[in-house]
This record gives structure tokens, C-alpha cells and sequence, in this order.
């Protein structure tokens, strides 16, 4: 049995609904915890699956059989809270405590629901998202935000930076370091050799270095390094082709755009941030708190039920279990 985490999110935005809608997609062979206040999640459930009621629990040590549970600090007066300083607060709390737990052994993964930054910053939240703020507290010196379907799987050089700066982030060693994380980190959680694609940064991917010579000096000789030490890898991609490419496993991309734009255009109902580098398996539905919908049961709950399904494929393989779903050619490659 494993002891799966859920952090409720941001209160007010649709994380405890789509929490209690994929209680009948929570197996009967692992134990789930959900980390977010009691009230709003029993409020949750008695409006979107009054048929499952999840049982309170103080430590997660304590479950020691398979079943839907709740860890709750009582930081809420109400159960149902608006976009406030007390939904960020929340929402800060449980990431927290479900960190906690798994930097512990207390749970083996975790299952994060979306943030509000503008409310979690004002609650004391000094990271720029979740993602980093599970390396920080894992301890982890390595790190990466992996956008993953099983049609494209995309981790970004950079992310929540203004173009102006990326350039200046565009760096071989940093570069060489994503390269050998996603192979090494690949290799790990899904048993395969990568094929890793690379993207260039400027338009035809430099042309030369005629429209931008980051390829030349920065981009192609961390690929050429990450080659001699065999490392499966190809670069540097033009930006405006590379996704048309069929042979390609992961693409490093060098800003935001350039790599979530194809993303979510070919997986947008079913991406899942997935973070490589942690000690424990992170996954979450790529969206944000959605609070033009939340608490009216609109919310797309596929990507939050792909974000389950692969952290349980996660958890299964690291146990040595192997998951029979599996075809013949997705044992070769994610």
C-alpha cells in the first residue's frame, strides 16, 4: 500500500472540488490522504460525491489501511472561502505540511492542486511556485518542471522569467545540467534511454549566428558535451519545426512559450506537470485555480485525473510493479 497526497490548493479555486470528484478513481489498494481542511472538504464532497466520506486523520503514520483520508491543521473558519488572504494561507499550509511528510516517508507522492501566487505571496509564500518550493524543502540541488502527456513531454531551461532575461540565462553548464537531469531522472522513473531534443533559442535556430549566436557559443556545445558522455541528444532544433519531429522523446526548451504553447495545443486537456530532480514523485494538473468556475463542478477533471493515474504509474514502478497497461513500445519510451 502506498499513501498517496493530495493538497487541497487554493480553497476557493477548483482543487477541493476536483478532489472529491476523483474519489471513485482512488483504488482500493492505497491509502489517500488529503491534505486540506476538513470543512471545505467535507463541503466538497457533499456537493459533488456525497456517496464517499473521506475519514479524519491526525498523522499519516497512523493509516495503515487503503481508504480516502483527511489531514486537517483547522487554520478556516468558513467552507467555502473566497480569493483571499486566508485561501492563500491555506494553501501555503497544506503544501507545507504534505512536503513535510513526504521529505519524511510519511506518504510516498504527491498530488498538488493549484495555487493562487498573487494570494499564497501574501500569505508569506517567497517562492515563485510549488515546484520550487518542494526542491527547496526536499533539499534538491537539481530540479525541472516536466510537462507531460503521452504525446509530448516538455521540460523548460527557464521558466517565469521576462524574455528580456532569458538570454542571459541561456548558459552551457546550465544547459548541460537540464540535458543530464532529464536523462538521468528518465531513466529513473520510467525505466528508458531518452531521446532528447534541444531547442535553439533564436529563430532558424540562429542560422549560423547570423540571427543570434547563443546556438553557437552556449547551446550546441552542451549538446556536443552531453554526446561524449552518451547521452542521447539532438540540437540545437529549429524552434518553428522541432515539434513536428516524431523521433524526439523530450524537448528541452530554452523560455515558457516556446515550449508550452505546442504543448497545450496537442495536450491541453490532458497535461500534467510532473517534477523531476525530487526525491519523492510530484505530479499536478497543468492549470491554474480557475476561479471564474470553481464550486459549480465545470472544471475539467481529466487532467487531474491523468495527474493520479501517472503518479500511481510512478509509485508502482518504483516499487518494481510493473503496470500492465503498458504496450511493448512504451516500455522503450515514456
Amino acid at each position: 500500500m502506498n499513501r498517496i497526497a493530495i493538497t487541497i490548493g487554493d480553497p476557493a479555486g477548483v482543487g477541493p472540488e476536483l478532489i472529491a470528484r476523483l474519489a471513485p478513481y482512488m483504488d482500493d489498494e492505497n491509502a489517500y490522504i488529503i491534505y486540506g481542511e476538513e470543512k471545505i472538504i467535507s463541503e466538497a464532497f457533499r456537493l459533488f460525491n456525497p456517496s464517499f466520506n473521506p475519514n479524519p486523520v491526525e498523522d499519516p503514520d497512523r493509516v495503515e489501511s487503503p481508504g480516502i483520508y483527511v489531514a486537517d491543521l483547522n487554520i478556516c473558519p468558513i467552507s467555502r472561502p473566497e480569493p483571499s488572504l486566508t485561501s492563500g494561507k491555506v494553501a501555503v499550509a497544506y503544501l507545507a505540511r504534505a512536503t513535510a511528510d513526504a521529505v519524511r516517508g510519511k506518504v510516498k507522492g504527491i498530488l498538488t492542486m493549484p495555487i493562487n501566487k498573487f494570494w499564497a505571496k501574501r500569505a508569506g509564500f517567497a517562492f515563485s511556485g510549488q515546484t520550487e518550493f518542494l526542491a527547496q524543502a526536499s533539499s534538491a540541488k537539481e530540479f525541472a518542471m516536466m510537462m507531460y502527456s503521452e504525446e509530448i513531454k516538455v521540460v523548460l531551461l527557464t521558466t517565469h522569467l521576462p524574455l528580456s532575461e532569458v538570454p542571459k540565462e541561456v548558459k552551457k553548464d546550465k544547459i548541460l545540467s537540464k540535458i543530464c537531469l532529464i536523462d538521468r531522472e528518465v531513466k529513473r522513473l520510467f525505466g528508458i534511454k531518452p531521446r532528447i531534443g534541444v531547442l535553439g533559442l533564436n529563430p532558424h535556430a540562429g542560422e549560423g549566428g547570423e540571427l543570434g549566436d547563443e546556438e553557437v557559443r552556449e547551446i550546441k556545445p552542451a549538446i556536443e558535451e552531453a554526446k561524449r558522455e552518451g547521452i542521447a541528444v539532438e540540437g540545437p532544433l529549429v524552434p518553428d519545426t522541432a515539434f513536428l519531429r516524431e523521433d524526439v522523446d523530450v524537448f528541452l526548451c530554452m523560455y515558457h512559450d516556446q515550449g508550452l504553447i505546442p504543448f497545450k495545443l496537442r495536450a491541453f486537456n490532458e497535461g500534467v506537470n510532473l517534477t523531476l530532480g525530487l526525491p519523492f514523485p510530484r505530479t499536478s494538473p497543468d492549470h491554474g485555480t480557475a476561479y471564474d468556475i470553481a464550486w459549480t463542478g465545470k472544471a475539467d477533471l481529466t487532467p487531474s485525473l491523468k495527474a493520479l493515474d501517472l503518479l500511481r504509474k510512478l509509485l508502482n514502478r518504483s516499487k518494481g510493479v510493473e503496470d500492465h497497461d503498458e504496450g511493448e513500445g512504451n516500455k522503450k519510451h515514456p
